[in-house]
């Protein structure tokens, strides 16, 4: 990725000690190569919480331009932001149902709720009546996740309620999988024959069951539209396997001071890790203010979380604090890391969820928690949020 194309938002990079370079390029060819593998299906996108973090004024405009048309965001909020960013006929479903007492914004923003519960599809069927037509909405059943979503039952009695469902006017019924990124998962077929079976009691409504992982299960639970999410965002769909998808963060620190150590000393709170030769360590500019997990700290010798540097691997040793880290750099050569080298973090060397595995976590987590102290570069597209819907 080269900056040359790249828009700053936040501060200068000279004046931060973190920098996060988001690649819309890298974006758009996800979602090609996502909706390639869906295809005949549509492919929609997951662009809740700011984009999983990487911005979504930004994001949600590459989604559109490479040909996504379909958006789903969390929040109302959310998607009041992302109506304004975008043409008025992209789609935008909002996954949290519908909120109480709020049918007039969903209305008036030409948001979708994925109804829930038998009192929300009832609500919305309400205000279409008062509105003067059927409002799109879609319906979300639980299959086995037992999160969000009408149970069998409470499903069997909302399309029972013809007085409801006459006032619908039902888009897609959606499920979500529990298990998409184990393949071998039983759960993946139960969910799979669920959602089958009850999509057999709405025939010619749109249907949609995969997530990102959910994709690479095969085309039979592709159905008419599918989800994908952290996918887009850099994040591998079918681990262990390679990752088919472009990264697109790249997280840097800069190298604020280069220190020599003899054996013996230790490095930062705890004093948790301590040198058992002669040892150069840097100290990047980049801490759990900046979303870098405290988890990465080093535990024992170390690692085995590491940083990229000078065309090297080097093991963070110590603690991750709020501002700083420290990474051993011994073996680097010296004219390769000075004083304002940059060291990354996450990018195309140290891929996110080997980064997340080592924090304990998942790349979805990582990304969400990037802090907003350090610049944002966006290379491939505009950094700022536009003042006027795509055209």
């Amino acid at each position: 990725m080269s900056s040359n194309n790249a828009h700053i938002s936040g501060p200068p990079t000279d004046l931060a000690g973190a920098i996060l370079t988001v690649d819309l390029e890298a974006i758009r060819e996800n979602w090609k190569r996502l909706a390639a593998k869906a295809a005949p299906a549509e492919c929609g996108a997951a662009v809740k919480g700011n984009a999983y973090g990487l911005g979504v004024a930004q994001v949600a405009r590459a989604l559109w331009t490479a040909g996504c048309r379909t958006f789903f965001v969390a929040r109302p909020m959310e998607g009041g932001e992302l109506r304004s960013l975008l043409p008025r006929e992209a789609v935008i479903y909002v996954l949290d149902g519908l909120f109480p007492g709020q049918a007039e914004f969903y209305a008036r923003e030409d948001l979708r709720p994925a109804l829930i519960t038998i009192d929300e599809a009832r609500e919305w069927a309400a205000f279409g009546t008062q509105y003067g037509r059927n409002l799109p909405c879609a319906i979300h059943v639980d299959t086995g996740i037992n999160r969000l979503g009408f149970s069998g039952p409470a499903f069997e009695a909302l399309i029972s309620n013809n007085e409801i469902m006459a006032r619908l006017n039902l888009t897609l019924l959606m499920s979500h999988l529990a298990c998409a990124d184990e393949p071998n998962h039983p759960l993946n077929g139960r969910q799979k024959s669920a959602f089958d079976a009850l999509r057999r009691r709405l025939p010619g409504i749109p249907a949609s069951l995969a997530n990102s992982s959910g994709i690479f299960l095969g085309s039979e639970y592709r159905h008419d539209l599918v989800r994908p999410g952290i996918a887009l965002y850099g994040g591998n769909p079918v681990a262990p396997a390679a990752n088919p998808m472009l990264p697109v963060a790249h997280l840097e620190g800069t190298v604020l001071q280069l220190r020599e150590i003899a054996a013996g000393e230790s490095v930062g709170y705890g004093a948790t890790w301590r040198a058992t030769r002669q040892t150069r360590i840097a100290v990047l500019g980049a801490g759990y203010k900046d979303g870098v997990p405290r988890s990465l700290s080093s535990r024992a010798t170390n690692g085995p979380a590491q940083v990229f540097i000078g065309g090297r691997r080097c093991p963070v040793i110590g603690r991750v604090s709020m501002d700083m880290m420290a990474v051993d750099v011994t073996g680097v050569p010296i004219d390769s890391c000075r004083r304002g080298t940059r060291a990354e973090l996450i990018g195309r060397n140290i891929a996110i969820d080997e980064t997340a595995e080592w924090a304990g976590t998942i790349s979805y987590e990582l990304l969400t928690r990037l802090g907003q102290r350090f610049t944002r570069l966006y290379s491939g597209g505009e950094s700022q949020t536009p003042k006027a819907p795509i055209p």
